[in-house]
């Protein structure tokens, strides 16, 4: 057992229910609440507690101080300057095209899964890993009933499939050529200090290195490329072959194996 599931502060017996159907499907533990905070809550049981709340499912993390929870992220604002006719560096990299299968070995929030999402359209399809069981759960709610008035936003989380699975297991039991695009945006190295918002996902993210087999298994399933982001700094990317794409104002760099 590594966490427990409970609701929010002042609920209803909507939620209460809802919690514990969740607690069901994650086969984890449903606590009452008992006016406890979820500080208390953590220290008393020693474990993770995701909150049921009504807009939202959040995990806390024992030991951080900030929650987890679904959001698009800088989807978002990436996906309006697509709209305006700006370009995405990200889909340069992955060069993305009506109709094509990406799958993205490395979830996280999937907001680069939800701008794959833009660029395949409906005839395509957007797969994405997540190795983790409380954040594939929580991610994969968040792109089922997030509510926006952007409705190209909330079509695209619709059209991104989460795979609660590790991603090289995936890998290894996908046919060859299945997809046109395999992705990979490992945890960085170093510390990006503007990205901030990702500190739950650090610490209760996968924390594994790229490996020669992970890259070796993407070159088989992709018929087209597979991309690594990576921190500038980085030797994944002469380490397995990747022409790196430099930008000079950014931290992080794309890499690009062309099949």
């Amino acid at each position: 057992m590594s966490a427990i599931v409970t609701t929010a502060g002042r609920t209803n017996e909507e939620f209460i229910e809802k919690a514990k159907q969740i607690a069901t499907e994650l086969s984890i533990p449903y606590m009452k609440r008992n006016k406890q905070s979820v500080k208390m809550m953590q220290e008393a049981f020693q474990l993770d507690v995701l909150v049921v709340k009504k807009e939202r499912l959040e995990l806390h993390a024992y030991g951080v101080t900030t929650p987890f929870f679904f959001h698009p992220n800088s989807a978002a604002f990436r996906l309006k300057r697509l709209l305006k006719g700006e370009h995405d560096v990200f889909l340069q990299a992955t060069n993305l095209q009506k109709g094509d299968r990406f799958l993205d070995t490395t979830a996280g929030l999937c907001s680069d899964s939800i701008i794959a999402a833009h660029a395949v359209g409906e005839l395509g399809s957007v797969h994405s890993c997540e190795v983790n069981r409380l954040i594939a759960y929580i991610v994969s709610t968040g792109l089922k009933s997030y509510k926006t008035y952007f409705s190209e936003l909330q079509s695209c989380m619709r059209n991104v499939h989460v795979i609660h699975q590790d991603a090289l297991e995936v890998l290894k039991v996908t046919e060859s050529n299945s997809y046109d695009v395999v992705y990979m945006d490992p945890m960085f190295e170093e510390i990006i200090e503007e990205s901030s918002n990702f500190e739950t996902l650090r610490a209760v993210g996968d924390h594994r290195m790229l490996t020669e087999e992970w890259v070796e298994e993407a070159k088989r399933v992709a018929s087209k490329r597979v991309v690594l982001k990576a921190h500038f700094r980085s030797e994944l990317f002469q380490k397995f072959g990747f022409r790196q794409f430099e930008r000079q104002t950014s931290k992080f760099h794309y890499g690009v194996i062309e099949l």
